[in-house]
């Protein structure tokens, strides 16, 4: 054989002997979703305070898709929407689904209280569905149960997981008499789970209006009389949050110090109002669903924002410029997020195990590897190199735009043989192949 080339014969038992059990490594049965709730500060809905003049749609959309785009999620849940059915499509049509993704969809609206606000639930149609919504109880707002389940492939046997949404905008005010209407609230939303969700993977989200982790309401849903119903936060920051800069790092209201354009509330980062609770199920995995530690956030905040505006000084470390001034000028809380990592299998006819189309030209490569691939959304992408024993030899992430892209890396100092290249995008979709490489 002459010595610059490798034979057929031997590319072949490479892939035959090492490629499959090495390329398993990638196909686990694992995803990574994102969560994300968000009080949308009178989304689409006027009133004395704001209006068309100081929190129209017009103003407040392209901040918000500049906040969509940083996070993309996969469950966005919201407060603060107007009742309208139509403003409900425009999120989905003007917000979610644009620049060439289309696979947003939206839950049904059927209210029972007659709140002007209410809360709403958009989720990536790729890799969930909606089984069923209900109403847990309506004094003062609708707290809504959206049972949403993963589109694994076991599907064809009657067989996923499950993850139950609770989305609630409790009472706010500092009263006793609040404190008292929150707590009841959180009881008559406890009683319904526990009638229907003992043993399953529940979120509880909202704009709760806690001003502490002592208050009735709050300890109600960590300390619920039937032990397999209480709700874990995530961070474990229970405390007395209000204008306690211990809690900085936590706090999700008010991005502004002042209202001095009269709808969002002054007074700086002070309070933590925003959470997504768990279920013990989700936080020991033990029903296919797993929080992933340390992905919980109050996104914004690098907790040097106590008593002051989240996109003023000192420059926010968290996030960009930009996206400081988004979350300032769209509303007053900042979205909190967090990410389930999901032991299932996606069904691979709803996505390609494709999905960058990546190509490699010429195949086998000498000195340098050549590959063009789709990028489907502007965003960082990671790119691996790993040798035929599993080690990785390369790494870098890079910014591209959306559109066909192309990529070229040294491979100088590379020994010959069969190596593997993978792209992996900010939301976890993937793609690998293989190539030859010949001095």
């Amino acid at each position: 054989m002459p010595p610059n080339k490798i034979s057929t014969p031997y590319v072949q038992s490479l892939a035959r002997f090492t490629f499959q059990p090495f390329f398993s490594l990638f196909l686990s049965a694992q995803d990574t979703l994102t969560v994300m709730h968000y009080n949308l500060l009178y989304y689409g809905q006027g009133t004395g305070f704001c209006n068309n003049s100081n929190n129209s749609l017009e103003m407040k959309d392209p901040n918000l898709r500049l906040i969509l785009n940083e996070i993309k999620p996969d469950i966005f849940t919201v407060n603060e929407m107007s009742s309208s059915q139509i403003v409900h499509q425009h999120m989905l049509d003007k917000n979610l689904n644009t620049g060439g993704i289309n696979h947003y969809r939206k839950v049904n609206y059927n209210p029972t209280s007659s709140s002007n606000i209410v809360n709403m639930l958009y989720y990536d149609s790729r890799k969930l569905r909606l089984k069923k919504q209900s109403v847990a109880q309506s004094l003062v707002r609708d707290i809504d149960v959206y049972e949403l389940y993963y589109n694994s492939n076991d599907l064809d046997q009657g067989d996923t997981t499950f993850i139950i949404c609770v989305v609630a905008h409790l009472k706010a005010g500092s009263s006793n008499s609040d404190r008292q209407t929150r707590k009841v609230q959180v009881e008559n939303t406890m009683q319904y789970l526990e009638q229907h969700y003992t043993d399953d993977n529940v979120l509880f989200m909202g704009d709760f209006n806690f001003y502490s982790g002592y208050e009735p309401g709050f300890q109600t849903m960590l300390n619920y009389s039937n032990p397999s119903m209480r709700f874990i936060d995530p961070i474990g920051q229970i405390g007395d949050w209000n204008n306690n800069s211990f809690y900085a790092p936590i706090h999700t209201q008010s991005t502004h110090t002042s209202a001095t354009s009269g709808c969002p509330a002054g007074g700086g980062m002070d309070d933590r109002f925003d959470f997504i609770l768990i279920s013990d199920e989700v936080r020991f995995g033990t029903d296919h669903v797993l929080y992933v530690p340390g992905s919980y956030k109050a996104f914004g905040q690098d907790g040097n924002r106590f008593n002051g505006a989240i996109n003023g000084p000192p420059a926010n470390t968290a996030v960009s410029q930009e996206i400081a001034d988004a979350l300032f000028n769209f509303s007053d809380h900042l979205p909190v997020v967090l990410k389930l990592r999901v032991d299932k299998v996606l069904q691979t006819t709803e996505i390609n195990l494709n999905p960058f189309t990546l190509e490699i030209a010429p195949n086998p490569v000498r000195d340098q590897l050549h590959i063009s691939f789709n990028q489907l959304v502007s965003g960082n992408l990671r790119i691996q190199i790993w040798d035929i024993q599993g080690q990785l030899i390369a790494e870098e992430t890079r910014f591209f735009s959306s559109g066909r892209q192309t990529y070229v890396h040294d491979l100088v100092g590379f020994g010959q043989g069969l190596y593997f290249i993978r792209l992996t995008d900010e939301k976890g979709l993937a793609e690998m192949q293989k190539f030859v490489r010949f001095n």
